[in-house]
């Protein structure tokens, strides 16, 4: 994968998730059920942690993160809803845009090496793939949450 080809893939991903949640408007947003007890609110977060982090590891050149990545996938999102889930819809909000401002700037710094090549990042495996990590933290998680909206959607609508 070459940086325009990712850089491309991350910002038309973004549009559409942005489209999803227009398509919920705020108002709705906080309302429960959508992912399981999640809100669109709680699934926002959610993705901004996964992309945060995302941003730490191209700030520190190295596979780094939260403790929460030694937990299994179902107490690290438990864990994540907790944290987030007294914060406001605005906060959310503001912190998911910056974060995804955060990780384009530093997507836009990298060379085609950097996305492909593990050695690039300190500590990642030689058998990874730096884009595919960080596409499936960022762009391809927006896909799969973003199903979920319309699907969510979907059901509100036949109601």
């Amino acid at each position: 994968m070459n940086k325009v080809e990712f850089l491309n893939a991350l910002q038309t991903a973004h549009a559409e998730w942005e489209a999803v949640l227009a398509q919920v408007g705020e108002a709705r947003m906080t309302e429960p059920g959508v992912v399981g007890h999640w809100s669109v609110k709680d699934t926002i977060a959610h993705v901004a942690w996964f992309e945060r982090e995302m941003v730490e590891v191209l700030r520190a050149r190295a596979l780094v993160g939260s403790d929460l990545w030694d937990l299994t996938q179902d107490q690290r999102n438990a864990a994540i809803f907790e944290q987030n889930r007294n914060r406001s819809l605005r906060n959310v909000l503001a912190e998911a845009q910056q974060v995804f401002l955060q990780l384009v700037e530093l997507v836009q710094a990298l060379d085609d090496q950097d996305l492909n090549d593990p050695s690039r990042l300190a500590n990642m495996p030689a058998d990874w793939s730096p884009w595919k990590i960080i596409a499936g933290n960022s762009f391809e998680h927006y896909r799969a949450h973003a199903s979920d909206l319309r699907q969510w959607l979907d059901k509100q609508s036949q109601a």
